[in-house]
């Protein structure tokens, strides 16, 4: 029976292959040589049967070409590795930085814009894979020539993004510890500055930025935390009545469930949030009654400035009480009572 199995190469490179299960059995953390296009290469299982045929449905782009074309079929696991495949692999790693040197040493002969991040050498030695990064698009047809002459093997160039770079070369961040991409977080999400608005953190970019100069990937680790938690407190900067009057909200503390008050007579306060719901609950009648009200009139006026009369476009379900039963008419509004030439009240 075939297997899925997911491996993982140099930095944050994966793939899929299957077993047949014949053999050595294949554990997770296993050192496995696999069939890739022109040769064969190493790397380590890090899942297999169903976690990794879910994994290879949602993110593996052999899966997801068009309807109309068949699926590439998944290449297969050839063997275990042994010592010698893993002293072979050894070898390959500490020839790569000397690899990356002659690169760059020719990429200036060319003169191009382009900073070479990393080599990675395929198992068998028939592919030199180099990354790097740019501004813009690079031609590099002749530096690939280049390249070719002089390792005598296929040369293949990935231009890859800043943050792509920072997982593949790893490092330590701010909090002290090796950053998130290049450990656990397989897959790079988007992060944008609202997700540190919604957390109230400095805007600085130097502040949020991690070592790829890019906004911090744990933005959004809490963000739905503080997206839900907030909900349940009142907008900063809105004026609400309570015991003491009216008083405008200035902060919230949603970690010790505070809230910092301010009013014109009474001063600042800080007070608990259930302490502030119960508050309102006690002007709740009053509150909802002048909620109801503007309500009634904005809805009023919509209808008004979109061109439809209260008779033809009916008054806002939301705002009405429920229907009479029996299908009897509900009570006509005094401004209806005046269109169709009848009495006010």
């Amino acid at each position: 029976m075939l297997q899925t199995i997911e491996v993982r190469f140099k930095g944050t490179r994966k793939a899929y292959f299957t077993w047949a299960g014949e053999g050595e059995p294949i554990r997770v953390g296993s050192h496995v040589i696999v069939d890739v296009e022109r040769g064969h290469d190493l790397g380590r299982v890090t899942a297999l049967g169903d976690v990794a045929a879910k994994k290879c449905a949602s993110g593996c782009s052999g899966c997801a070409v068009g309807e109309t074309e068949e699926p590439e079929p998944l290449r297969s696991v050839l063997r275990v590795a042994t010592a010698e495949d893993l002293l072979i692999r050894d070898d390959l790693r500490r020839s790569e930085e000397d690899a990356r040197r002659k690169v760059i040493q020719r990429v200036r002969a060319h003169e191009l814009i382009m900073k070479v991040s990393d080599t990675e050498w395929q198992w068998d030695r028939n592919k030199l894979t180099i990354y790097f990064t740019a501004d813009k698009r690079v031609d590099f047809r002749a530096l690939v020539r280049d390249l070719a002459s002089t390792f005598r093997t296929r040369i293949e160039l990935r231009q890859i993004g800043v943050r792509d770079e920072a997982a593949r070369l790893s490092g330590v961040g701010r909090c002290g510890r090796e950053y998130c991409c290049s450990t656990w977080l397989t897959e790079l999400s988007p992060v944008n500055l609202g997700l540190a608005k919604d957390q109230h953190l400095s805007l600085n970019p130097a502040q949020i930025s991690g070592g790829c100069g890019r906004l911090l990937c744990c933005l959004k680790y809490e963000h739905e935390f503080y997206v839900t938690t907030r909900r349940r407190f009142p907008k900063e900067g809105k004026t609400i009545n309570t015991s003491v009057g009216a008083e405008r909200v200035i902060a919230v503390d949603i970690f010790r469930e505070r809230v910092f008050l301010r009013s014109e007579e009474q001063g600042s306060r800080i007070i608990p949030l259930v302490q502030l719901q119960e508050e309102v609950e006690r002007l709740g009648e009053v509150l909802l009654t002048a909620e109801y009200r503007d309500r009634l009139v904005a809805a009023e006026e919509a209808r008004e400035s979109a061109g439809y009369t209260a008779a033809a476009a009916g008054p806002d379900p939301s705002l009405q009480p429920e229907a009479p039963a029996d299908g009897a008419a509900g009570p006509m509004s005094p401004r209806r009572r005046r269109r169709r030439g009848g009495p006010p009240g």
